[in-house]
């Protein structure tokens, strides 16, 4: 009887796979509207982005992720204000152009779109039911006027340019996310840890039925064609 594989193994979320990092995912919103002082700049170690605490007029503090160049002191301002790097704003009242991050998908529900560390998006065209902005991945998307947004970058941009200089460093950097590393390739396991495993390198064809089970759902997945394509 055939083990688990990893990828049906994660999907299940058990202890092994699961990152205990998320301290803040859960408390991260927008006010709707006032002013609010920035009094610390925080690390969540399940994020990449720095979060701003902000604190609010009647006393409460919100979590948002920081704009770069963003400092303690600070004053970010809520609603329908001036486009300053930091603000946050409707997306109706963003000028064409101007960068964003941090993105409401749907009204009141939160920072959903560009909130990694250094991204952005950009503000293409507003009507008066709809606004379209190009996502980092060069794909347009339509949204309601009223989602708010953050002017400017996500702070914590070239974070990713530092390489890994030993193995250990990768070693703990996974860890902290409890993702298991090192990996081993399918073709370097025994066959009863993945359908690839043992001396026959895979032994199998590669192409698969998209209504097989999770165990043996590896390679090819529905493939259109399989072998080298005729010039």
């Amino acid at each position: 009887m055939g083990k688990r594989i990893i990828a049906r193994a994660r999907g299940a979320g058990g202890p092994r796979y699961r990152a205990p990092s998320h301290r803040y995912a859960g408390k991260i919103g927008y006010p709707r509207e006032g002013k609010a002082d920035v009094v610390d700049i925080i690390h969540d170690v399940g994020r990449d982005a720095p979060l701003a605490v902000l604190k609010l007029d009647n006393g409460s503090k919100k979590l948002v992720i920081a704009t770069e160049g963003l400092k303690v002191g600070d004053i970010v301002e809520i609603g329908k204000v001036a486009p300053n790097k930091g603000n946050v704003l409707p997306l109706g009242a963003i000028p064409k152009g101007a960068y964003l991050f941090a993105i409401e998908n749907i009204p009141s529900y939160g920072p959903q779109l560009c909130n990694g560390a250094g991204t952005h998006a950009v503000m293409i065209s507003q009507e008066a039911e709809k606004v379209i902005i190009q996502l980092p991945s060069r794909a347009f998307k339509t949204l309601k006027p009223t989602c708010l947004a953050t002017v400017g970058i996500a702070a914590g941009g070239g974070r990713e340019d530092k390489p890994f200089i030993k193995a250990g460093q990768a070693f703990f950097a996974h860890g902290a996310r409890n993702r298991l590393w090192p990996r081993s390739s399918a073709c370097k396991m025994n066959p009863v840890d993945h359908p690839f495993g043992g001396k026959t390198k895979p032994g199998t064809p590669k192409s698969i039925s998209r209504w097989a089970p999770p165990g043996a759902k590896v390679g090819s997945v529905a493939s259109r064609r399989t072998g080298w394509r005729k010039k």
